[in-house]
């Protein structure tokens, strides 16, 4: 397997529900492990220990719920962006869309100066995200 780099996402007790929303969004494969079929029990076995999207596209979303002994960090200071040219267009327009949905855009999906479109939204559980689609080449 060759080495890929992949956002990690953290969640406070709604991973289940944020990993489901991304399978909606994305499409793909969604793989949920609880702490609890691994042998916890408690307040924590219910809670996603471990969650792995795959997608059609070729990305690779991973998240987990934080325990109930450690502090919840919401994401700061990163995005997650997903890239694309016109030939992705209808995708990515459909990717934000539902990305948007719920939650807050921070800069519209929009041509800007450079001749991209782009855009930034935090999304329903507090992920910020960049779409940029530009023009296609070749």
């Amino acid at each position: 397997m060759t080495s890929r780099l992949n956002p990690y996402l953290n969640f406070n007790g709604n991973a289940r529900e944020a990993m489901e929303f991304y399978a909606s969004v994305f499409g793909g494969n969604l793989n949920l492990t609880t702490f609890g079929e691994l042998g916890a029990d408690g307040p924590d076995a219910g809670r996603v220990m471990h969650a792995m999207l795959q997608t059609d596209a070729g990305y690779t979303i991973m998240g987990a719920d934080v325990t109930s002994t450690m502090e919840f960090q919401p994401m700061a200071g990163s995005s997650v962006s997903i890239s694309g040219d016109t030939a992705d267009s209808a995708a990515l327009h459909d990717y934000w869309q539902k990305l948007t949905a719920g939650g807050t855009t921070t800069m519209p999906l929009e041509k800007q100066a450079w001749g991209d479109e782009f855009g930034m939204c935090v999304d329903k559980f507090g992920v910020p995200w960049m779409i940029d689609i530009g023009e296609a080449v070749g």
